[in-house]
């Protein structure tokens, strides 16, 4: 009987070995040994820290993936727990504004922060009319930091909500009576009790940023982010092995961050329980 559970088992997994090697481990060895070919030969994973240039883009990528991952979590999480808990006219329909972002490629919500913030957008038709001058910053760290935002909200939004809705309202009522304010409510009962969702939401928004393409693209006039340099050094300057190099560093740290996420929440969610 458990040799033919275990065959059912090894038949059932093999597809799924044979899959992932095929569509993900051969082509990621695949990356690394290019990267390792060019002129620089192995040395060109270490160019990312030693080149100013790619150093420059790579800490670029880093700060503007961790403050869009900050201010998402902080307007998220607010934003997620008051929907969650309340009930007005207008609730559903302003949900789905919140999440309408989900429905747009990267290159659409750039071309948005153009409408928006770009030399004819409104924020400087606002401006120009109010005697300011005309405030353009949709080329710039400010309008990628503006589009990141944008499809980073609704993502953190619907994660919150669903934990937001498993939240014992018991507690915080025991904590009231005991004498704890709201803001001790909020930072001794309902962040504990969110902490695993915020930060598994908060791994992938960083993620998500860190590789985050057609938005960076649309909006890059003066905008050096690794995934923009990635796309140059293979397209415009034919250096396969450096934009090789650049991807897998790339990968290493998004995937760093997801598994650090992962054994954090884990940890959080058997602390908090």
């Amino acid at each position: 009987m458990r040799r033919r559970e275990n065959r059912a088992l090894f038949v059932m997994v093999v597809p799924a070995i044979a899959v992932g090697a095929a569509f993900f481990l051969l082509p990621l060895a695949r990356l690394a040994v290019v990267g390792a070919t060019g002129p620089l030969g192995p040395q060109a994973y270490l160019a990312v820290v030693t080149s100013p240039r790619y150093l420059e883009a790579l800490l670029s990528t880093l700060v503007l993936s961790a403050a869009v991952t900050a201010t998402t979590l902080v307007i998220a999480g607010i934003a997620g727990v008051f929907l969650e808990r309340s009930r007005f006219l207008g609730r559903e329909a302003l949900l789905s504004m919140l999440t309408l972002p989900l429905a747009f490629p990267g290159v659409v919500i750039g071309f948005m922060v153009i409408m928006l913030a770009g030399r004819t957008g409104l924020v400087g038709e606002l401006t120009a009319l109010l005697g300011g001058g005309r405030l353009v910053f949709a080329y710039s760290m400010a309008g990628l930091f503006t589009g990141y935002l944008y499809f980073s909200i609704p993502r953190v939004i619907l994660t919150i909500m669903a934990a937001a809705e498993k939240l014992d309202p018991a507690l915080e009522e025991a904590a009231k009576s005991l004498g704890a304010g709201p803001w001790r409510v909020v930072r001794d009962v309902i962040l504990p009790a969110l902490a695993p969702a915020l930060i598994a939401s908060g791994a992938i928004c960083f993620a998500t940023s860190m590789g985050a393409f057609g938005t960076a693209f649309t909006l890059a006039t003066d905008i050096k982010v690794l995934p923009i340099v990635i796309y140059t050094e293979f397209t415009l300057l034919a250096n396969i092995a450096m934009a090789a190099a650049l991807s897998i560093v790339l990968g290493a740290i998004t995937w760093a961050t997801l598994a650090a996420s992962r054994a954090v929440a884990g940890a959080t969610a058997a602390a908090a329980g």
